[in-house]
């Protein structure tokens, strides 16, 4: 196990170089090959971590660039664990459900190469390799979005990599100024999260960083006003593309905010609370509203995801346990449930090569298969008790509500919204007469459909019902970074914030 965590990170690049000379009537075959491989490695770090354990696991070292205190320092704790076991599984399920066929070979190097950048960024604990690998992610899914997408793909794709590049480029300047000041307190060059997280930095320097470190992870979630990218990016993408950004690329932006601005800047984070708050449920209400007025199935999938990750920026920044713990639980559902939902928009497209809802109608009668699983996938996506997305959903509400009750009311309207847009999108398409002859001859799902997107429906289901195995290892890990934050509290706002739920356990 000493180098398990590298080889998750590295195998699909390797395996992608070498698939240069697989065949390419073999080449899908070999993704989906290796893809497997790599979920079940994921798994072996879940079967062998140890809740109560150290709090980053799985840890590997070696100097890179010794005078400057850059390494490959790699581990994972209870926030990033799932997140890596997320992205082998979602990367697994797009290759199962993968139905391009056009320039394959390079479309499966490159989900590859994204998988490896994706893993990377979850287990880094460098802050130079993480920012390597943050970076490193914008090329294959340009690739993807430019190559394989729709009419207006290069237009999409560059708008994609310009706003997210743009964010990225301050949030570096941001990186170096605190590893300078690092070495200006201590005499010692680090990018390491971990001796960060140690160092105690002047409330006006927190508030200046943390803006810096916003604007790369706000761009990449991404909320209000940053988000007309999004919208853009899944519009012209193929199916594959739409999966992972929904389910892996956000995520990126919101664990960034959980793993640095958190435990780095405590007192800039109880400063921006309703900042963030505000934009948060600007995000929730606004954009459902502008997803109910969209007549492509693709644009309401695009714009609820956007609403969704409003709710997860609330919870994180409830600053107290269920908040956190919930947020990141609902970055795992919103993952598996954006990622669903997008492939059953792609497979009603590949037979109609249409995604506007006015082109169907009565498609439960035709393809009664499709119709349960996206019934029950929109179910989660609404928050429904006993599936995935009302677990996660719920505690990042509750803990919210410990901050803001007014707020959280607000932010809650998002759950009647989602289930009027989606309600309508269910209705609009599946009941009803059919509002074409070619909807009658549609053909239900097939072999390889039903293969990626059951396991989703079961992943929905378990983890809606018997969430503990994932929420008790994020919880510790949660506790674990909240006592670090009371620890470096300074101002008395923060500490009044941060030691408020500690205060009320002590009294009970």
């Amino acid at each position: 196990m000493d180098h398990l965590l590298s080889l998750i990170i590295f195998f699909p690049f390797i395996a992608g170089i070498l698939g240069f000379i697989v065949d390419k009537n073999s080449i899908k075959a070999y993704g989906i090959t290796i893809s497997i491989i790599e979920f079940l490695l994921s798994l072996a770090l879940w079967f062998n971590y140890s809740p109560g354990g150290p709090n980053f696991q799985f840890v590997e070292f070696f100097p890179i660039i010794s005078a400057y205190g850059i390494n490959y320092y790699v581990g994972i704790d209870g926030i990033s664990l799932f997140l890596v076991i997320l992205s082998t599984f979602m990367t697994m399920i797009a290759f199962i459900g993968l139905n391009i066929k056009e320039n394959i070979k390079n479309l499966v190097i490159t989900l590859l190469m994204l998988e490896m950048t994706m893993v990377g960024v979850f287990s880094s604990l460098d802050v130079i390799v993480f920012y390597l690998f943050w970076e490193l992610s914008l090329v294959p899914m340009l690739y993807i979005i430019g190559a394989w997408g729709g009419k207006l793909r290069i237009y999409a794709s560059i708008k994609f990599f310009l706003y997210t590049f743009a964010g990225s480029l301050i949030m570096l300047i941001g990186i170096l100024y605190l590893a300078h000041y690092f070495h200006q307190v201590t005499g010692i060059w680090t990018f390491s999260i971990t001796d960060w997280q140690l160092l105690v930095i002047p409330v006006h320097m927190q508030i200046l960083l943390f803006i810096a470190f916003f604007m790369g992870f706000a761009i990449k979630v991404p909320m209000f006003p940053f988000h007309t990218w999004l919208p853009y990016a899944h519009g012209q993408a193929p199916t594959v593309g739409s999966v992972l950004l929904a389910a892996l690329l956000l995520k990126m932006g919101t664990y960034g905010f959980v793993r640095f601005s958190l435990p780095l800047f405590p007192d800039a984070s109880v400063y921006f609370i309703p900042f963030m708050a505000t934009l948060a449920i600007i995000m929730i209400i606004y954009v459902s509203m502008v997803a109910f007025a969209q007549k492509d199935m693709k644009q309401v999938i695009a714009y609820s995801s956007i609403s969704h990750m409003g709710v997860i920026i609330l919870g994180i920044f409830a600053l107290n346990a269920e908040g956190i713990t919930g947020s990141i639980f609902f970055m795992l559902s919103h993952g598996i449930v954006s990622g669903a939902l997008f492939m059953l928009v792609g497979a009603i497209y590949d037979r109609r090569h249409t995604k506007l809802m006015s082109e169907f109608g009565g498609l439960a009668s035709v393809m009664p298969r499709y119709a349960t699983i996206f019934g029950i996938i929109l179910m989660a996506s609404v928050g429904l008790p006993l599936t995935m997305g009302f677990v996660g959903e719920f505690l990042s509400l509750i803990g919210f509500y410990k901050v803001s009750p007014i707020g959280t009311f607000l932010g809650g309207t998002g759950i009647i919204l989602g289930a009027i847009y989606m309600l309508n999108l269910f209705r609009e398409s599946f009941f009803g007469k059919s509002k074409s002859k070619e909807n009658t001859k549609l053909k239900d799902l097939n072999k390889r459909e039903l293969m990626a997107l059951v396991p989703l429906v079961i992943v929905v289901i378990w983890l809606g019902v018997y969430p503990k195995p994932i929420l008790t290892p994020i919880n510790n890990s949660v506790q674990k970074m909240l006592t670090l934050m009371r620890l470096k509290a300074q101002t008395p706002a923060a500490k009044n914030r941060l030691f408020l739920v500690k205060q009320v356990k002590e009294t009970k």
